[in-house]
């Protein structure tokens, strides 16, 4: 490890990185789950990886760092989403930070802080964002950083065999439900439904949910299937015809065992009727429906979302760890 040249300069990747730089970063990325995560946790596959590098999240832009090393490698990487919807502009999000294990502690860490803290200025940016571990090395790195936790969640499993009891519905309601990007034809309806999510709780962070329409919900998941991703949608409809409730579930890189549970929400009018839980029920038997290699989803609850933590408690969700948004302001 001594005699590891100290890299002393920060690339910024094009928004089509090539076969060798997604290489180059996934590296990275898994070399730095490897060491930081229980091995019960799996990592990222390069599906995933490439995915991140060369689709853009919705209604954001990409800035893509990396720390060259000696050996033609990388030894850190970085990846900033800036968001362009107007609730969100003056902020933004840290979608991974890592470096390698072996090139700790010789400032590669602090050069890509430094050249994201440049980028956010230059994009006149007051805050910056990101999710870390609880306890982890991440956490106290962020810290010196001026990192305070905004907002506790914690993250629960369930396994795909534990709860098999059938969904049930109120009087004329009923399920519609799709794979991959959302019909055209649905996307109005699902884009109000998914508005719910406004009054979820953010804890004291500056960025906030955003605002649907059907021309921008269907370009978020249409990204995330571009991103090669498996994306499945439960949504209920109401006797009115109006979606009351929905829930998402994403598998992010082929033969992933644990799928990434996203967005469930139900509408302020509909709730109290059992509706968050019959979506999730029958979200479990689309995934079995579908035989796919998935095997537990896994989700994150903010502390303070009693409603959503009571569901999950009764599905079966267990508490695997704790971890939080932290985030900083570029002014301090």
């Amino acid at each position: 490890m001594s005699d590891l040249p100290r890299p002393g300069v920060v690339a910024r990747l094009s928004s089509t990185p090539s076969d060798a730089e997604i290489d180059a970063w996934h590296d990275v990325v898994t070399a730095a789950h490897r060491h930081d995560m229980p091995a019960a946790v799996p990592g990222p596959g390069r599906v995933e990886t490439a995915g991140q590098l060369r689709v853009p999240a919705a209604r954001s832009r990409i800035v893509r760092l990396a720390v060259p090393s000696p050996d033609g490698a990388y030894a850190g990487i970085a990846l900033l989403r800036l968001f362009d919807d107007d609730v969100n502009r003056r902020t933004a999000w840290i979608g991974r930070l890592a470096v390698r294990p072996e090139h700790r502690r010789r400032g590669v860490g602090t050069l890509l802080w430094r050249e994201i803290r440049a980028v956010l200025e230059s994009e006149q940016r007051e805050s910056v964002s990101l999710e870390l571990e609880i306890g982890s090395v991440g956490e106290q790195f962020a810290k010196d950083r001026g990192f305070t936790c905004g907002l506790q969640l914690v993250l629960y499993v369930q396994r795909l065999a534990y709860e098999t009891a059938a969904p049930e519905l109120p009087d004329g309601y009923r399920f519609v439900e799709w794979t991959g990007a959302v019909p055209a034809a649905n996307a109005a309806l699902f884009a109000g439904v998914r508005n719910a999510m406004a009054d979820a709780p953010m804890g004291e962070l500056d960025q906030q949910p955003m605002r649907w329409d059907a021309e921008s919900i269907a370009a978020a998941q249409r990204g995330f299937v571009e991103r090669g991703g498996m994306l499945h949608t439960v949504t209920v409809a109401a006797p009115d015809g109006t979606y009351a409730a929905l829930t998402e579930v994403g598998v992010r890189s082929p033969g992933d065992l644990r799928a990434q549970q996203y967005e469930t929400a139900v509408a302020p009018a509909h709730r109290g009727r059992g509706l968050g839980r019959a979506v999730k029920l029958r979200m479990l038997q689309v995934l079995r429906a579908q035989e796919t290699p998935v095997r537990e989803i896994c989700t994150h609850v903010a502390d303070d979302n009693g409603p959503m933590r009571a569901v999950n408690k009764l599905l079966g969700y267990r508490p695997e760890r704790s971890v939080g948004i932290f985030q900083a302001r570029t002014a301090e």
